[in-house]
């Protein structure tokens, strides 16, 4: 009878090398227990190394980055309600590729928003009184309605619908100059909470909307400039 010598070698091989690749997951895994974690200090303060097995724990979830999370929801619709009226109210190619950009950008940062808001069990909108018939500006007290840093008011957007061409060029720009600056006073006032912008997504979701908003705003105020 014969024997396989090659095949009972394979088979030796791989029994051993299961047995190495189990011993490493063990060792892997009793070094991630033994290992020390260490906590950076702050600016110009020492690390420390907390016990083992110790776990980062994330910052508890600040009203002010839900609010303003809910808040710039509502901010960037009306942007992307803006940028919608471009196809039908002016011929320019730089207002309409910067529209879309725009509305692009925003439409995505919205539903990158209501993720983060739904992942926390937290509603996509906030809770705003309901204005007069007729007066939009006012609650059904008759108390002037309290406005999100930028935001057009009734009059500006009508007058934006009513425009044609060049006048629309110049209403769009304007209005979006003030829309994009409102932004930057938001983000401004979420990291000027105490305890706000600690979470990580808040923190790089308004850090980039800060620079994208202040970048639109320099190229706008340009194309504004080349209009006089």
């Amino acid at each position: 009878m014969r024997v396989d010598h090659c095949g009972e070698h394979r088979r030796l091989r791989n029994a051993a090398a299961a047995f190495a690749m189990a011993a490493c997951c063990v060792a892997g895994r009793a070094y991630a227990q033994s290992a020390p974690v260490v906590q950076p200090g702050a600016p110009g303060a020492p690390s420390k190394t907390l016990p083992a097995g110790s776990h980062a724990v994330a910052p508890p979830l600040s009203r002010a980055d839900v609010e303003f999370m809910q808040g710039m929801i509502m901010h960037h619709g009306q942007a992307v309600e803006m940028t919608a009226l471009i196809p039908s109210h002016t011929e320019n190619k730089e207002i309409r590729l910067l529209g879309a950009k725009i509305s692009r950008s925003q439409s995505d940062e919205m539903s990158f928003m209501k993720r983060w808001l739904a992942a926390r069990d937290e509603a996509t909108s906030m809770t705003m009184p309901m204005a007069m018939p007729g007066m939009p500006d006012m609650d059904m007290k008759g108390n002037p309605m309290p406005t999100m840093p930028g935001m057009l008011t009734v009059a500006q957007m009508e007058a934006l619908r009513q425009a044609r061409g060049a006048e629309f060029d110049r209403l769009f720009l304007t209005g979006m100059i003030q829309h994009h600056n409102g932004a930057v006073v938001m983000v401004k006032q979420l990291f000027d909470t105490p305890g706000a912008g600690q979470d990580a997504d808040i923190f790089n979701f308004a850090t980039d909307a800060d620079n994208s908003q202040r970048a639109e705003i320099r190229i706008m105020q340009d194309m504004l400039k080349e209009k006089r």
